[in-house]
């Protein structure tokens, strides 16, 4: 076995590279031609049911506007009812022609079996399942007073998903429907550690549940930058367990970085969606940073750890991120 295996280091690499160089050319005139086909026949969700969590504020509320505009009907889950009711109305102005509102709270397995079955209740089938749901945190991991706290990160943005995904499925299959997974780029940005972690686990559970589901169901990952949001505002999970917003670490981690509007974000996932894309950076020239942690990790390692840490004993603000911004904005 040892034989074989240092065969293969041998020869793996060489002809991994060979193969590369002569299949992807016509790999990527193959996706041009299919992104152009996709183009032109894509999908009418004028009455078709859209079910999104998250569906409150950011991402999410806007991913409901915008299917709002095209007629789908819409089942919208979060855990804020005031907001949710806010988010609705606007909905039906839009052009929605029948919207739910579901109160819920994707960490509880049994809120996302409830979530499923009253949209099935109500509409009677389902089409889109928008995994949007999300809540982040911004700390050095070792900053964590309660390390048991992060467990709600990962409950909120990978098992919420899994489970709402779970009891969607026999019900996108029916209709042949699609699945959307807001997920984020997971690069190693200091003091996301937990939350780049979540994100990262989606992205492989839907990389795999699209090999087992096929051509019966849809799954498009969606790939944001830095998006407007709650999140970007720095309202984020604290350290020992509570929600607050933050200014300072949000021009920490942000610095001159050009954020997205929801809106636009929105626009490009419910474009994709349609279009039957398998996967959406938002935007497009994020996917450099994926390019360079791909080939070059250590370089984008040490870009990060002196870009936005600062000193040993010295606070977040200090970070050389930090002070850019406030180089580029002398009046504030």
């Amino acid at each position: 076995m040892d034989l074989i295996h240092t065969f293969l280091n041998l020869v793996a690499p060489p002809i991994t590279l060979f193969s590369l160089a002569h299949f992807l050319s016509p790999y990527n005139r193959f996706k041009s031609f299919l992104s152009l086909f996709h183009s032109i026949f894509i999908e009418d969700v004028s009455f078709k049911v859209v079910l999104i969590t998250g569906a409150s504020s950011g991402i999410g509320e806007h991913l409901a506007y915008e299917y709002a505009r095209k007629g789908a009907c819409l089942a919208l889950v979060a855990r804020r009812e005031k907001s949710l009711r806010e988010v609705a109305y606007v909905a039906q102005e839009l052009g929605s022609p029948d919207v739910l509102v579901i109160l819920a709270d994707v960490q509880n397995p049994n809120d996302c079996s409830r979530i499923i079955q009253e949209t099935i209740s109500h509409f009677g089938r389902l089409d889109h399942l928008v995994n949007n749901a999300g809540i982040g945190l911004i700390s050095l991991f070792e900053e964590a007073t309660d390390v048991t706290n992060l467990r709600t990160i990962m409950d909120t943005n990978f098992w919420g998903s899994v489970y709402t995904s779970y009891y969607a499925v026999p019900y996108l299959r029916e209709s042949r429907g699609k699945m959307v997974a807001v997920a984020s780029s997971a690069l190693p940005l200091p003091r996301m550690s937990v939350y780049n972690a979540s994100k990262a686990a989606m992205m492989i559970f839907f990389e795999t549940l699209r090999v087992e589901l096929g051509s019966n169901v849809h799954v498009l990952i969606a790939i944001p930058g830095f998006v407007e949001s709650e999140m970007s505002k720095c309202k984020v999970q604290l350290p020992d367990g509570r929600m607050d917003v933050d200014q300072d670490l949000r021009d920490v981690e942000l610095s001159i970085v050009p954020v997205v509007t929801a809106s636009e974000c929105a626009k490009s996932i419910v474009r994709s969606a349609c279009r039957g894309d398998k996967y959406l950076i938002e935007p497009q020239w994020f996917s450099s940073f994926m390019t360079w942690k791909a080939f070059a990790p250590d370089i984008v390692e040490w870009c990060y750890r002196v870009f936005y840490l600062s000193g040993p004993d010295e606070p977040a603000i200090e970070a050389p991120s930090k002070t850019l911004l406030d180089l580029s904005n002398p009046t504030t």
